[in-house]
Parts: structure tokens; C-alpha cells; sequence
């Protein structure tokens, strides 16, 4: 059994708390590191981490682009919880290059530019943020589109050649409110006009009827996955 499937079956019937305090033992505090955009999730595993009373880094990527009430989700989480996140934003000469060529709504073009877009704001600063680390940890849940229907508790990030710590994997939409609302949890706003999935302003809409949540990122794109660069990997495939 190699050491990734070896994980996978310690981690089978572990709680996210119990995953959590598992994985800093297993990686070291200074090894690990969890991802945020604010979202719903990576908001509970913050206030998972925070009750552990352990010590943990947490990073987000400020694309320059995000709605005003995901600042307010942030300012809101650094008073209630007592921390500070490692911020990670593009580099302003890659950004004026971009924007310079191509405009600054590029992304509505091409597939092709939007993916360009994305690389800059979102996929460079996250190699910077990884860097450092063992293994990261992310939001990821298998209910949130079909692309991410096999996400593991646990996965193998090729791309940065680290683990990747996907604690509320298995968990339902139903749960992750169900914590927010008994932990009051800091949460965004938006997603009581409709927006399940929140990423860049330009780039994200409410949700329809029927629509899984990441329907409204890049609505206008009509084929393939609906992620960035961060998470989408071949695996995640069906």
C-alpha cells in the first residue's frame, strides 16, 4: 500500500476535526497551510482550527477583483477570530502586461484569455503560497459540481508535488449550514441573493434553479470544467 492510499484509510472514518489535528501532526504546524477565498467552508475550517487552540497559517489571494462583501467576510473573520492571513496577491508587472495587451475584461473573450487572467491573479500567487508547505488545505466537497465528484479526503497534488487536506469532502450542503448557523460562522452575504460559489466580481453570478454551485463562475463559457487552475486536476475527472 503506497503512503497516499495508507493515508486514505486512516483518514476514512475520522471526523474534519479529527482529520484536521491528524494532518498537523502528520505535516508539522509550520508545513501546512490552509487556502481560503472565504468561502462557506474554508470559513468552518477556520473556526475548526481556531477552537483547536493550535497555531496555523492561513492564506488567501486577493485577485484584485473580489466583491466588496468578501473583504467584509475577511475584516469580519480577523475580529471574531484573532488572526491574520498571509496575503498573496499578482505581480503588479505581470498585471499591467496583462491588462495593457488585452484589456481589462479579457476574460470574457476566449476561454483562452480568461485562463490567462486567472493565471496571473490566481495561479501564480498560488505557487508562492505553496511553496513552503507539505500538504495544503482546501473547501473542496464532492457535492459542489461534477468535476469534483472524486475528491478525496486526502489527494496527490501533482502540480506542487504536495498533499492536499480536503477535510469537509464528503460533507452536504445541509451540514456545512448547519455548522454555520450553530457556530455563527462569518459568512458572505451574497449568498442570500443567489451567488453559491464566489469568486472575481466580473466573473460570478447567482445561481439558477437546478444549477450545481459552481454553475455561475464563467457563465459564459459553455464547455469544460468550471475551475481557475487551483483545484482542477485530471483526477477530479469522471
Amino acid at each position: 500500500m503506497n503512503k497516499l492510499n495508507l493515508y486514505r484509510e486512516i483518514l476514512s472514518e475520522k471526523t474534519a476535526s479529527e482529520i484536521l489535528e491528524w494532518a498537523f501532526d502528520e505535516f508539522g504546524d509550520d508545513k501546512i497551510i490552509l487556502a481560503t477565498a472565504f468561502g462557506v467552508e474554508s470559513q468552518i475550517i477556520t473556526d475548526i482550527l481556531v477552537k483547536s487552540k493550535r497555531p496555523f497559517r492561513v492564506f488567501t489571494i486577493d485577485t484584485g477583483r473580489l466583491f466588496q462583501e468578501t473583504y467584509d467576510v475577511m475584516q469580519k473573520s480577523m475580529e471574531k477570530y484573532g488572526i491574520k492571513y498571509e496575503v498573496y496577491a499578482p505581480d503588479a508587472g505581470d498585471l499591467a502586461k496583462l491588462i495593457g495587451e488585452h484589456g481589462p475584461n479579457l476574460f470574457y473573450e476566449s476561454i483562452e484569455n480568461r485562463k490567462k487572467c486567472c493565471e496571473i491573479r490566481k495561479v501564480r500567487p498560488l505557487e508562492k503560497a505553496l511553496s513552503s508547505v507539505d500538504a495544503w488545505i482546501t473547501g473542496l466537497r464532492q457535492e459542489q459540481s461534477q468535476h469534483r465528484r472524486t475528491v478525496q479526503l486526502i489527494d496527490w497534488d501533482h502540480l506542487h508535488g504536495i498533499y492536499k487536506l480536503n477535510p469537509l469532502a464528503n460533507w452536504s450542503e445541509k451540514e456545512v449550514w448547519d455548522y454555520v448557523k450553530e457556530n455563527d460562522v462569518p459568512y458572505n452575504r451574497l449568498v442570500h441573493c443567489g451567488f453559491k460559489s464566489i469568486g472575481c466580481a466580473p466573473c460570478t453570478r447567482p445561481v439558477g434553479p437546478g444549477e450545481d454551485e459552481r454553475a455561475g463562475r464563467w457563465w459564459w463559457e459553455q464547455d469544460g470544467p468550471k475551475e481557475c487552475g487551483l483545484h482542477y486536476a485530471p483526477e477530479y475527472q469522471i
